[in-house]
């Protein structure tokens, strides 16, 4: 049995009085796409730079292949790492950027040109090794700093927001370009970014961060359909929040009591007690003003604001309770951009009961 290619064990890090990182346990499997996904300041940076080499765990245990590497200094460990800036060398070529490394470690001179051709390639790079990087356009500069560092064939590879530079529209393709080269290549990528959409386009699993620990891991539609608690359902993506008493758990079923809207039913899971207060969360493209076939939660409200967004189109409705739902509806042709509701206008709200996460935090 092939073991993990990452393991953090309680892993913390402490700056003079602030906990960067607390106890974070992860298990990265070989050949994963694996990211590291919160807000500035949540550890994540942190966590990568470890990992690298670069800072020292105040506690834990931080294991390569099976091996433990906390002991090891950045050049013994079998990683390497892209950086948002690149960190390019402005009077080297491509060609010579790509194999400074291989020279400092004195590999022959036909090893070097066979394996920064083979990076170059894997790259999508051919034809530009004489280049400068300031003839480059991001894009390019971007896959010279992943030329660099998958040269070295190293069993991890750390990227520590490498699209953080580039325009929307080259990132969204880069994105693409990431998955398809990790896939090709078969390293493990553990990825920091604090774009949810760039995590859930690029990842196999995904470990969501806040304030120095790790509160959900699991594959990204999981992360979004069924967030364990309110900081992960309100990072990713849009969610609407009603906040309620359980009062029965039964089969797959719960039922809770909201205030101005009544009985709501969600999903159940084994940890709910009734009695408790709760919160209930639904993605806005899980509500429907238009009906939905089957059982099903209402609530009656007033269309607040119209907000047409290119595909689709958000109605924000005021609940008789006086909370502000979000809907969104997909447009269509050949009114594609004209609202269905107006403001003021009275409305029910529809969405499933399996559509309904209950968080307890």
């Amino acid at each position: 049995m092939i073991g993990p290619a990452v393991e953090l064990e309680q892993i913390s890090k402490r700056f003079e009085e602030f906990d960067a990182v607390r106890e974070i346990s992860l298990q990265i499997p070989q050949g994963e796409f694996f990211s590291l996904l919160g807000p500035s300041g949540c550890g994540k940076t942190t966590t990568l730079r470890m990992i690298a080499g670069f800072e020292q765990p105040s506690s834990g245990e931080i294991r390569l292949l099976g091996e433990p590497v906390q002991h090891l200094p950045p050049n013994k460990r079998n990683v390497n790492m892209v950086f948002q800036n690149y960190a390019l060398f402005p009077h080297l070529s491509v060609f010579d950027n790509v194999a400074f490394s291989l020279r400092v470690r004195r590999v022959k001179p036909p090893e070097i040109r066979e394996r920064v051709a083979a990076a170059l390639s894997m790259a999508r790079l051919p034809g530009l090794e004489l280049r400068k990087p300031n003839q480059l356009s991001g894009g390019q500069q971007q896959r010279v700093a992943l030329a660099r560092a998958l040269v070295n064939r190293p069993a991890v590879l750390l990227l520590d927001e490498p699209l953080g530079a580039l325009d929307q529209k080259l990132r969204k393709e880069m994105q693409l370009e990431l998955k398809s080269l990790q896939r090709e290549v078969g390293i493990t990528f553990i990825y920091v970014t604090h774009d949810q959409e760039e995590a859930l386009t690029m990842s196999d699993r995904i470990a969501v961060m806040h304030k120095g620990l790790v509160l959900q891991v699991d594959e990204p539609r999981r992360i979004y359909e069924r967030p364990t608690t309110r900081f992960v359902a309100d990072f990713i993506g849009s969610t609407n929040f009603l906040q309620g008493v359980l009062r029965f758990v039964n089969n797959e079923l719960a039922t809770v009591e909201v205030e101005g809207v009544g009985s709501v039913l969600a999903e159940a899971a084994p940890e709910l007690v009734p009695g408790r207060t709760v919160t209930l969360a639904i993605r806005p493209e899980r509500m429907s003003l238009k009906g939905l076939p089957g059982p099903a939660n209402r609530l009656s409200g007033r269309i607040h604001e119209v907000i047409f967004v290119g595909d689709d189109t958000l109605y924000y409705v005021r609940t008789e309770n006086g909370s502000l739902v979000m809907v969104r509806e997909q447009n269509q042709a050949p009114a594609a951009g004209d609202p269905n509701y107006q403001p003021g206008q009275t409305v029910a709200v529809e969405w499933s009961p399996m559509s309904t996460s209950v968080l307890v935090d």
